[in-house]
């Protein structure tokens, strides 16, 4: 999988962010193409309100390209959001922005969790990825 890197977040990560991407591109292997944004909570916030009429900050957000047969679409991930929920989880940052941008393709590709099993197959298929790519959760 390809995936292109807009970083738009205004500090500098002090993560290594394009080492999580790399790892994850090489795990999907399909001839697939996506584009990842980074972001602060203030871009985040504006496109959850006009997207999904959410009006708060959310930590990663998916659209689908339904237009083209390689290119899934667009991820966007809150790097604020990755700092904070890393905090509040416990896990590292490698571990949480990895989660984001596994959930963020999964969607692309057609998992949901809008109903109990929906979300037990996808959250399943996450974890069995990261613990792939040893991006294990931290258990407290």
């Amino acid at each position: 999988m390809e995936i292109n890197v807009y970083n738009n977040y205004p500090k500098e990560i002090t993560f290594d962010y394009e080492k999580i991407i790399n790892d994850i591109s090489n795990y999907f292997q399909e001839n697939e193409e996506i584009s990842l944004i980074l972001v602060d909570n203030e871009e985040i916030h504006n496109l959850n309100k006009q997207y999904r009429n959410v009006d708060r900050p959310t930590d990663v957000l998916s659209f689908p390209d339904d237009e083209s047969e390689n290119y899934l679409g667009d991820i966007f991930i809150s790097i604020d959001k990755v700092i904070s929920q890393a905090n509040d989880y416990g896990h590292s940052l490698d571990r949480e922005f990895a989660f984001l941008l596994v959930h963020g393709i999964l969607h692309l590709k057609g998992y949901d969790h809008h109903t109990v099993e929906e979300e037990k197959e996808m959250f399943s298929k996450q974890e069995e990825i990261l613990n792939a790519l040893n991006y294990r959760r931290n258990l407290k």
